[in-house]
């Protein structure tokens, strides 16, 4: 009997932005936090909502939709805060909700789709369809480009 070897994986939090469901690999995640009181930083980007103190550590907060060009929506309560770590940089990601976490077999990820006129575009890395659904898969270094 051959056995099966193991395809490689990457396990991912899956998060909605409008209709569409957005993946970051779970090595950058820190926490899912309900959304808080956030202050105001002055002459910050738009995109930039201002810091959270996070159990002693004082976080800056970007809101993903107005990253991403999309039209706010009243805050409910799916709304989260993802916080992501990426080299010594920790940041928290305003997002609709966040859905689940999955595994994504590496061999699924395709590049991403030439779509001309996404402002989001620059700031996918691929796309994985998963059964039925299709998870967009985010190069947070780029989103995190504070110097546009």
């Amino acid at each position: 009997m051959a056995t099966v070897t193991e395809q490689e994986n990457i396990k991912v939090i899956v998060f909605q932005l409008e209709d569409k469901e957005y993946a970051i690999p779970v090595t950058n995640v820190q926490g899912i936090e309900r959304l808080m009181h956030i202050t105001r930083v002055p002459r910050t980007e738009k995109y930039v909502k201002g810091v959270i103190n996070l159990r002693g550590v004082v976080t800056p907060i970007i809101d993903l939709r107005e990253r991403f060009g999309l039209p706010p929506v009243e805050q409910n309560d799916s709304v989260r805060i993802i916080i992501i770590q990426l080299d010594d940089m920790e940041v928290g990601f305003v997002v609709d909700s966040a859905n689940d976490v999955i595994d994504i077999p590496v061999s699924s990820i395709e590049p991403q789709p030439e779509v001309v006129g996404i402002k989001e575009e620059a700031f996918i890395s691929g796309v994985s369809k998963i059964d039925n659904r299709l998870l967009i898969l985010l190069h947070l270094d780029k989103i995190l480009n504070l110097s546009e």
